[in-house]
């Protein structure tokens, strides 16, 4: 039994401890029931509840979301036009963006498929400082298509494993309550 201040009250029997509760007028939340003998804390449960809501909040606004970006190509691209492409996909890269790059066949481009792939392949070629490749070139129908993701920075992973350390640090006090024995009212 461990009271709202975090102090041990020591083994009682559950009638005790929930007239413990009831006279601090908080419940009785059952932390740990496998455990010999049961471990229970009382506490306000709707507030813990809130605090855990807040800090998901607050961990969900940090979070960058990964939009997937689409380039198109033909396979009689001109110079020029595979250069503002490939331009493009830079940008969005170093935007952070994941790039799926598209080559559409119609008709008898389908018998060209090998065009495709060089295309693709020199710009996988032309990005690779930038990028990692995700899904090399593959044929799905009439399309032809391969995945780009941005590559990480130093700072970026150093600060990835900050992130990780300081939420490992967070979470380990102990286990969420499982069950709650409300006061009477």
């Amino acid at each position: 039994m461990i009271d709202d201040e975090g102090a041990q009250l020591g083994i009682m029997p559950p009638y005790e401890a929930i007239k413990k509760a009831r006279e601090k007028n908080l419940d009785l939340v059952e932390i740990s029931p496998t455990a010999q003998p049961p471990v229970s804390r009382i506490m306000d449960y709707g507030k813990y509840l809130y605090q855990q809501e807040k800090k998901e909040r607050e961990a969900k606004k940090h979070q960058k979301t990964i939009t997937v970006k689409e380039v198109k190509f033909r396979i009689n691209v001109d110079d020029h036009d595979y250069e503002t492409k490939r331009n493009h996909v830079l940008r969005f890269l170093d935007e952070g963006d994941k790039v799926k790059a598209t080559i559409f066949f119609r008709g008898r481009e389908m018998t060209r498929t090998g065009l495709g792939r060089q295309i693709l392949e020199r710009l996988i070629k032309d990005v690779e400082p930038h990028s990692i490749v995700e899904f090399r070139p593959r044929q799905e129908g009439n399309t032809l298509h391969a995945i780009l993701a941005p590559k990480k920075t130093d700072k970026e992973r150093e600060k990835e494993k900050q992130k990780a350390e300081k939420a490992a640090a967070q979470s380990a006090p102990g286990p969420p309550p499982a069950q709650v024995a409300k006061p009477a009212s």
